[in-house]
């Protein structure tokens, strides 16, 4: 696989981007109320976020997984996702972004961060050639993330439902345009360096 084939797309604004996070209703409503994660989520787990709203569609089975009922539109700042990305570390040896083996364990041992590239998905959540970033974050970056990054949380589990509805119609371009606009996100040279992206 190429570093082309990896490339960070997501919704966003020239402060803000968006990723998503899907939890059962007794997280996810205490998060909309509070504006950001409070009791009962776990500071103390790994929690990830994903720009891609088909990926996480794919991960949440179209928010009708159990624990997973409520999908969430997380918008954080643009400062707080590229430190995450500048801290991370990928979930697996890549000879193209580190030199041996042994850096890839050390910087794991370091990092808060876990970067995984995994298939981008289609509305039929199909996989794709291209990859869309997983980012996991534990430590000082949910501490981050939790109490500094978060702009504001929405509800689309409406929309979820909505596109999932228009799908099994075989209404597949009105579903199409009902989806969040993801685009290239324009990052620094060391931080995609980091990442393993083109």
């Amino acid at each position: 696989m190429t570093t082309e084939a990896r490339q960070v797309r997501a919704r966003q604004t020239a402060d803000t981007v968006t990723v998503y996070q899907a939890y059962a209703p007794a997280v996810a409503g205490p998060a909309l109320r509070a504006g950001t994660f409070v009791p009962p989520f776990k500071r103390e787990r790994m929690t990830w976020i994903k720009p891609s709203f088909l990926w996480m569609m794919y991960r949440c089975g179209w928010a009708e997984k159990p624990g997973q009922e409520r999908v969430l539109a997380v918008e954080i700042s643009r400062r707080g996702f590229e430190w995450a990305l500048r801290h991370s570390c990928l979930s697996h040896h890549d000879g193209r972004v580190y030199a041996t083996r042994e850096d890839w364990l050390a910087a794991k041992r370091t990092s808060p961060v876990r970067i995984q590239w995994d298939p981008e998905r289609d509305t039929a959540l199909r996989p794709l050639e291209r990859r869309a970033i997983q980012i996991g974050l534990s430590g000082p970056a949910v501490g981050g993330y939790v109490e500094e990054w978060i702009r504001g949380i929405e509800d689309v589990t409406p929309l979820a439902r909505e596109v999932r509805a228009l799908l099994r119609e075989r209404r597949r371009e009105e579903a199409a345009a009902l989806l969040p606009r993801e685009e290239p996100c324009p990052l620094p040279d060391d931080v995609l360096a980091r990442i393993g992206a083109g």
